[in-house]
C-alpha cells in the first residue's frame, strides 16, 4: 500500500474556507526520521496543513496518512502516533511545570509505571528540572515553548508536528529548542516544522516552500539555493531602498531585493556588475562593497514566487 511508504504523506490535499482555497492540491512525502520544514508567509496554508495532519480539521478533498494510518478515516488512531504543538499550545498557566506534564500524561493515558523515567528524561533534555515546581505562567517565552514540547512528547510519539514553535522566542532559546529537535531526530522521530524564518529552515533536511496553498518547490536548502541559474551579488550601500529603485528593471538585472543596507541582485552575468555600480555612482549613491554570494533561501523564495 502506498500509504505505508512515507511516515507523513498527503495526496492532492485541498482545503476551502468559503471562497478561499487555503490548500490547493498539497502533495508531500516525508520519510521516517526526517526533519522537514514547511516555509511560507502568513496565510500560505502552513497551519491549515498541520491541523489536517493532526486530525483536528477535515480536508475538503484529498488524503493524508500519518505512519500509514489515514487521517480522514481514523483520526483517533493517528493521535496516538503524533505530538502536535500549535502556535498557541494549551499550557495551563496556573499549574506548575510538573503538573502540566502530568496532565498531558493523563490525557494520553501514559502508563503510571512509565511516567517517572519519561518525565525525568523530558525535564532533563529541556533543562526544566530546576523549574519543575514553578507555575507555567511565570516561565519565560522560551521556557514555555520547551514545556509545550515536553508535554507533546510525553507519550513518545513517532511524529512531531510543530507550528512556528520559535516565533517570538529569543535567539538563545531558539538555539536550545533546535538542539532538542536534533536530539529527537537521533531517536528516529519524524519532525514536520512550520516556520516563517527562512534562516531557520536551512537547519532542516529538506524544505517545502508554500505560497497561497501551493507547494512551489521541495528540496534540500542547498539545492534550492543553487537553483537560481544566475549569479547573485551583494551590494552594500547606505540607502539600499534608493539603490533598489535605481537599478530595478535595468538591462541585465533579473531581480533585486533590499535587506537593510544591502542589495541582493540577480544578474544575467557578472559582466553586468560594473554597469550597475556605474549607474549608482552616476546618481551619487556611494557603494561600500560588492561581492558575489550564494543566494539565501529568502532570495530563492522571492525569486520562485515571482516566477510563478
Amino acid at each position: 500500500m502506498g500509504e505505508a511508504e512515507s511516515e507523513i504523506e498527503t495526496r492532492s490535499l485541498v482545503k476551502h474556507f468559503g471562497v478561499v482555497r487555503a490548500l490547493d492540491g498539497l502533495d508531500l512525502k516525508i520519510p521516517r526520521g526526517e526533519l522537514f520544514g514547511l516555509v511560507g508567509p502568513d496565510g500560505a496554508g502552513k497551519t491549515t496543513a498541520l491541523r489536517i495532519l493532526s486530525g483536528i480539521m477535515d480536508p475538503t478533498s484529498g488524503e493524508a496518512y500519518m505512519a500509514g494510518v489515514s487521517v480522514t478515516d481514523d483520526p483517533e488512531a493517528v493521535k496516538d502516533k503524533i505530538g502536535y504543538m500549535s502556535q498557541r499550545f494549551g499550557l495551563y498557566e496556573d499549574l506548575t511545570v510538573m503538573e502540566n506534564i502530568l496532565f498531558y500524561a493523563d490525557l494520553y493515558e501514559v502508563a503510571r509505571t512509565e511516567r517517572p523515567a519519561r518525565i525525568e528524561r523530558l525535564l532533563g533534555f529541556s533543562n526544566l528540572t530546576p523549574f519543575k515546581d514553578r507555575l507555567a505562567g511565570a516561565l519565560s517565552g522560551g521556557m514555555k515553548q520547551k514545556l509545550g514540547l515536553a508535554c507533546a512528547l510525553i507519550h513518545t510519539p513517532r511524529i512531531l508536528l510543530l507550528d512556528e514553535p520559535t516565533n517570538g522566542v529569543d535567539p538563545v532559546s531558539r538555539r536550545d529548542f533546535w538542539r532538542i529537535l536534533y536530539d529527537l531526530l537521533k531517536g528516529g522521530v519524524t519532525i514536520l516544522i512550520t516556520t516563517p524564518y527562512l534562516d531557520e529552515a536551512e537547519r532542516c533536511g529538506r524544505v517545502g516552500l508554500l505560497n497561497e496553498g501551493k507547494l512551489i518547490v521541495v528540496d534540500t536548502p542547498k539545492n534550492i539555493k543553487n537553483s537560481l541559474g544566475a549569479p547573485m551579488v551583494e551590494i552594500t550601500t547606505h540607502s539600499a531602498r534608493a539603490g533598489e529603485r535605481l537599478i530595478r528593471g535595468k538591462p541585465g538585472v533579473l531581480r533585486v531585493t533590499a535587506y537593510g543596507d544591502r542589495l541582493h541582485v540577480a544578474l544575467e552575468s557578472m559582466d553586468r556588475l560594473t554597469e550597475m555600480l556605474a549607474v549608482m555612482k552616476a546618481n551619487n549613491l556611494p557603494v561600500d562593497g560588492a561581492r558575489e554570494i550564494t543566494p539565501s533561501l529568502e532570495d530563492m523564495f522571492i525569486s520562485l514566487v515571482e516566477r510563478k
